[in-house]
Protein backbone atom coordinates (compact mmCIF):
# COMPACT_ATOMS: atom_id res chain seq x y z
CA UNK A 1 0.00 0.00 0.00
CA UNK A 2 1.30 3.30 -0.83
CA UNK A 3 2.06 5.51 2.43
CA UNK A 4 1.40 8.82 1.60
CA UNK A 5 1.69 10.02 5.16
CA UNK A 6 5.61 12.04 5.56
CA UNK A 7 6.86 12.19 9.80
CA UNK A 8 5.15 14.99 11.08
CA UNK A 9 7.04 18.38 12.16
CA UNK A 10 6.46 17.17 16.17
CA UNK A 11 7.96 13.99 15.33
CA UNK A 12 10.84 15.13 13.73
CA UNK A 13 11.45 17.84 16.03
CA UNK A 14 11.35 15.04 18.32
CA UNK A 15 13.94 12.37 16.22
CA UNK A 16 16.63 15.50 15.38
CA UNK A 17 16.76 16.08 19.45
CA UNK A 18 17.79 12.10 20.21
CA UNK A 19 20.93 10.16 19.47
CA UNK A 20 20.17 9.39 16.12
CA UNK A 21 19.87 12.88 15.29
CA UNK A 22 23.56 13.85 16.45
CA UNK A 23 26.42 12.70 18.67
CA UNK A 24 25.62 14.79 21.38
CA UNK A 25 22.16 14.12 21.91
CA UNK A 26 20.47 11.80 24.97
CA UNK A 27 18.60 8.56 23.39
CA UNK A 28 14.89 7.71 24.48
CA UNK A 29 13.90 4.36 24.66
CA UNK A 30 11.23 1.89 25.75
CA UNK A 31 13.68 -0.39 26.74
CA UNK A 32 13.66 -1.05 30.68
CA UNK A 33 17.34 -1.16 32.45
CA UNK A 34 17.74 -5.05 32.17
CA UNK A 35 17.00 -4.65 28.04
CA UNK A 36 19.51 -2.00 27.56
CA UNK A 37 22.33 -3.58 28.80
CA UNK A 38 21.49 -6.54 27.12
CA UNK A 39 22.06 -4.87 23.64
CA UNK A 40 24.79 -3.20 24.57
CA UNK A 41 26.21 -6.05 25.30
CA UNK A 42 24.95 -7.42 21.82
CA UNK A 43 26.43 -4.16 20.26
CA UNK A 44 23.20 -2.43 19.81
CA UNK A 45 23.49 1.09 20.49
CA UNK A 46 19.60 2.65 21.00
CA UNK A 47 19.44 5.82 18.80
CA UNK A 48 15.25 7.09 19.77
CA UNK A 49 11.71 5.84 20.10
CA UNK A 50 10.54 4.96 16.77
CA UNK A 51 6.29 5.48 16.33
CA UNK A 52 3.85 5.15 13.76
CA UNK A 53 0.33 5.42 13.89
CA UNK A 54 -2.91 4.84 11.32
CA UNK A 55 -6.44 5.75 12.53
CA UNK A 56 -8.22 3.63 10.27
CA UNK A 57 -12.33 3.42 9.25
CA UNK A 58 -13.18 -0.15 9.19
CA UNK A 59 -15.84 -0.83 7.11
CA UNK A 60 -18.72 -3.30 7.39
CA UNK A 61 -19.43 -6.66 5.48
CA UNK A 62 -22.24 -8.79 5.64
CA UNK A 63 -21.30 -12.29 5.93
CA UNK A 64 -24.03 -15.38 4.63
CA UNK A 65 -25.92 -16.67 7.54
CA UNK A 66 -25.41 -20.26 7.01
CA UNK A 67 -21.90 -20.03 5.26
CA UNK A 68 -18.69 -20.11 6.72
CA UNK A 69 -16.60 -17.17 4.85
CA UNK A 70 -13.76 -14.81 4.95
CA UNK A 71 -14.75 -11.74 4.93
CA UNK A 72 -12.63 -10.11 2.76
CA UNK A 73 -12.85 -6.17 2.55
CA UNK A 74 -12.69 -6.25 6.52
CA UNK A 75 -9.22 -8.36 5.96
CA UNK A 76 -7.86 -5.95 3.80
CA UNK A 77 -8.75 -2.80 5.82
CA UNK A 78 -6.93 -4.47 9.02
CA UNK A 79 -3.86 -5.42 6.64
CA UNK A 80 -3.39 -2.15 5.51
CA UNK A 81 -4.07 -0.46 8.78
CA UNK A 82 -1.43 -2.51 10.33
CA UNK A 83 1.04 -1.95 7.60
CA UNK A 84 0.52 1.85 7.00
CA UNK A 85 1.62 1.76 11.10
CA UNK A 86 4.49 -0.13 10.66
CA UNK A 87 5.89 1.84 7.39
CA UNK A 88 5.67 5.12 9.42
CA UNK A 89 7.53 3.53 12.40
CA UNK A 90 10.31 2.13 9.84
CA UNK A 91 10.55 5.65 8.21
CA UNK A 92 11.33 7.36 11.68
CA UNK A 93 13.85 4.81 11.84
CA UNK A 94 15.70 5.70 8.63
CA UNK A 95 15.16 8.95 9.63
CA UNK A 96 17.53 8.17 12.88
CA UNK A 97 19.59 5.71 10.71
CA UNK A 98 18.56 3.27 12.63
CA UNK A 99 19.97 -0.22 11.52
CA UNK A 100 16.46 -1.35 12.89
CA UNK A 101 14.03 -1.15 15.40
CA UNK A 102 13.88 -3.83 18.16
CA UNK A 103 11.33 -4.57 21.17
CA UNK A 104 8.14 -3.32 18.81
CA UNK A 105 4.90 -3.14 19.82
CA UNK A 106 1.83 -3.09 17.62
CA UNK A 107 -1.17 -1.98 19.45
CA UNK A 108 -4.92 -1.61 18.51
CA UNK A 109 -7.23 1.06 20.38
CA UNK A 110 -10.93 2.35 19.87
CA UNK A 111 -11.55 5.89 20.55
CA UNK A 112 -15.24 7.25 21.48
CA UNK A 113 -15.46 8.64 17.96
CA UNK A 114 -17.11 5.47 16.87
CA UNK A 115 -17.14 1.98 17.46
CA UNK A 116 -16.04 1.27 13.81
CA UNK A 117 -12.96 3.78 14.29
CA UNK A 118 -9.94 1.79 15.44
CA UNK A 119 -6.02 3.08 15.98
CA UNK A 120 -3.22 0.91 14.61
CA UNK A 121 0.17 1.90 16.40
CA UNK A 122 3.48 0.42 16.08
CA UNK A 123 5.97 1.58 18.48
CA UNK A 124 9.84 0.08 19.02
CA UNK A 125 13.41 1.57 19.68
CA UNK A 126 15.51 2.55 16.62
CA UNK A 127 19.24 0.92 17.25
CA UNK A 128 22.46 1.05 15.51
CA UNK A 129 25.20 -1.90 15.09
CA UNK A 130 28.19 -0.16 16.87
CA UNK A 131 30.45 -2.27 15.22
CA UNK A 132 29.24 -1.84 11.76
CA UNK A 133 26.40 0.83 11.39
CA UNK A 134 23.88 0.29 8.43
CA UNK A 135 25.31 -3.50 7.85
CA UNK A 136 22.17 -5.20 9.17
CA UNK A 137 19.30 -3.80 7.20
CA UNK A 138 16.99 -6.10 5.35
CA UNK A 139 17.84 -7.16 1.70
CA UNK A 140 15.70 -3.96 0.54
CA UNK A 141 18.03 -1.62 2.30
CA UNK A 142 15.40 -0.23 4.73
CA UNK A 143 15.78 -0.72 8.76
CA UNK A 144 14.56 -4.31 10.44
CA UNK A 145 11.74 -4.67 12.50
CA UNK A 146 11.64 -7.18 15.32
CA UNK A 147 8.79 -7.73 17.99
CA UNK A 148 11.32 -9.77 19.80
CA UNK A 149 12.42 -8.81 23.54
CA UNK A 150 15.98 -7.53 23.54
CA UNK A 151 17.28 -11.45 25.81
CA UNK A 152 16.01 -12.96 22.52
CA UNK A 153 17.47 -10.34 20.06
CA UNK A 154 20.67 -11.19 21.97
CA UNK A 155 20.55 -14.73 21.53
CA UNK A 156 19.97 -14.54 17.44
CA UNK A 157 22.38 -12.06 17.34
CA UNK A 158 24.74 -14.50 18.93
CA UNK A 159 23.56 -17.82 17.30
CA UNK A 160 24.70 -16.04 13.75
CA UNK A 161 21.27 -14.17 12.85
CA UNK A 162 19.06 -11.21 12.66
CA UNK A 163 15.94 -9.45 12.19
CA UNK A 164 14.72 -8.79 8.69
CA UNK A 165 11.17 -7.80 9.08
CA UNK A 166 8.04 -8.42 11.26
CA UNK A 167 5.78 -10.34 9.14
CA UNK A 168 2.02 -10.90 9.39
CA UNK A 169 -1.25 -12.77 8.09
CA UNK A 170 -4.63 -12.29 8.99
CA UNK A 171 -7.60 -13.27 8.14
CA UNK A 172 -11.09 -11.86 9.16
CA UNK A 173 -13.61 -14.87 9.11
CA UNK A 174 -17.81 -15.46 8.97
CA UNK A 175 -18.19 -17.93 10.86
CA UNK A 176 -21.74 -19.76 10.20
CA UNK A 177 -24.46 -20.23 11.99
CA UNK A 178 -26.01 -23.62 12.35
CA UNK A 179 -29.42 -24.20 11.74
CA UNK A 180 -31.80 -25.02 14.81
CA UNK A 181 -32.79 -28.85 13.70
CA UNK A 182 -29.02 -29.41 14.11
CA UNK A 183 -28.49 -27.50 16.89
CA UNK A 184 -31.68 -29.17 18.29
CA UNK A 185 -29.66 -32.62 17.40
CA UNK A 186 -26.92 -32.21 19.39
CA UNK A 187 -28.88 -31.27 22.85
CA UNK A 188 -27.11 -33.99 25.34
CA UNK A 189 -25.04 -35.59 23.06
CA UNK A 190 -20.87 -35.55 22.83
CA UNK A 191 -20.24 -34.59 18.53
CA UNK A 192 -17.56 -32.76 17.30
CA UNK A 193 -19.02 -29.70 15.90
CA UNK A 194 -17.70 -30.12 12.23
CA UNK A 195 -19.21 -26.57 10.35
CA UNK A 196 -17.22 -24.71 13.37
CA UNK A 197 -13.97 -26.46 13.21
CA UNK A 198 -14.14 -26.45 9.11
CA UNK A 199 -14.49 -22.35 9.33
CA UNK A 200 -11.97 -22.05 12.37
CA UNK A 201 -9.47 -24.03 10.90
CA UNK A 202 -9.44 -22.44 7.45
CA UNK A 203 -9.09 -18.49 8.66
CA UNK A 204 -5.98 -20.01 10.89
CA UNK A 205 -4.33 -21.73 7.67
CA UNK A 206 -5.65 -18.42 5.91
CA UNK A 207 -3.94 -16.47 8.25
CA UNK A 208 -0.38 -18.35 8.45
CA UNK A 209 -0.39 -18.73 5.19
CA UNK A 210 -0.07 -15.23 4.48
CA UNK A 211 2.57 -14.42 7.17
CA UNK A 212 4.75 -17.11 5.29
CA UNK A 213 4.35 -15.31 2.00
CA UNK A 214 5.69 -12.22 3.59
CA UNK A 215 8.56 -14.36 5.00
CA UNK A 216 9.12 -15.58 1.64
CA UNK A 217 8.95 -12.22 -0.15
CA UNK A 218 11.28 -10.14 2.36
CA UNK A 219 13.95 -12.90 1.84
CA UNK A 220 13.95 -14.40 5.23
CA UNK A 221 15.28 -18.15 6.17
CA UNK A 222 12.42 -18.54 8.97
CA UNK A 223 10.60 -17.00 11.04
CA UNK A 224 10.56 -16.79 15.36
CA UNK A 225 8.44 -15.55 18.05
CA UNK A 226 4.97 -16.33 16.02
CA UNK A 227 1.78 -15.71 17.97
CA UNK A 228 -1.87 -16.25 16.15
CA UNK A 229 -4.17 -13.77 17.81
CA UNK A 230 -8.18 -14.14 17.70
CA UNK A 231 -10.35 -11.77 18.12
CA UNK A 232 -13.90 -10.21 17.57
CA UNK A 233 -13.25 -6.69 17.96
CA UNK A 234 -16.50 -4.81 16.85
CA UNK A 235 -18.37 -7.20 14.42
CA UNK A 236 -20.17 -9.17 16.57
CA UNK A 237 -20.01 -12.76 17.90
CA UNK A 238 -19.92 -14.33 14.53
CA UNK A 239 -16.85 -12.51 12.67
CA UNK A 240 -13.93 -13.03 14.18
CA UNK A 241 -10.36 -12.16 13.08
CA UNK A 242 -7.15 -14.35 13.17
CA UNK A 243 -4.18 -12.65 13.26
CA UNK A 244 -0.78 -14.29 12.62
CA UNK A 245 2.58 -12.25 13.51
CA UNK A 246 6.58 -13.27 14.00
CA UNK A 247 9.91 -12.06 13.56
CA UNK A 248 11.49 -13.07 9.88
CA UNK A 249 15.24 -13.79 10.51
CA UNK A 250 18.11 -14.40 7.88
CA UNK A 251 21.62 -15.94 8.80
CA UNK A 252 24.11 -12.23 9.42
CA UNK A 253 26.47 -12.31 6.24
CA UNK A 254 25.22 -14.68 4.31
CA UNK A 255 23.53 -14.58 1.24
CA UNK A 256 19.79 -15.76 2.03
CA UNK A 257 18.25 -18.08 -0.27
CA UNK A 258 15.38 -17.88 -2.42
CA UNK A 259 15.32 -21.51 -3.36
CA UNK A 260 13.74 -22.70 0.46
CA UNK A 261 10.54 -21.31 1.88
CA UNK A 262 10.89 -20.00 4.88
CA UNK A 263 10.69 -21.85 8.41
CA UNK A 264 8.21 -20.81 10.89
CA UNK A 265 9.10 -21.10 14.49
CA UNK A 266 6.77 -20.54 18.07
CA UNK A 267 9.32 -19.80 20.52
Amino acid sequence: MTDPISIPPAAGARIADTAGGGADKAFTSTLSVDEFVVLQQAGFEPLGVAVGTSIYHVGIQVGRWNQNQELTVLTQAMYEARTAAINRMTQEAQALNADGVTGVNLELRMYAWGQEVLEFSATGTAVRYSAQPNSLRAPSGSPFTSDLTAREFYLLHQAGFVPVSMVLGTCVYHIAHQSILKSLGQVGRNQEMDLFTQGIYEARELALGRMQAEADACQARGVVGVDLQISNHIWGEHATEFFAIGTAIRPHGQATSMTAPALVFDV
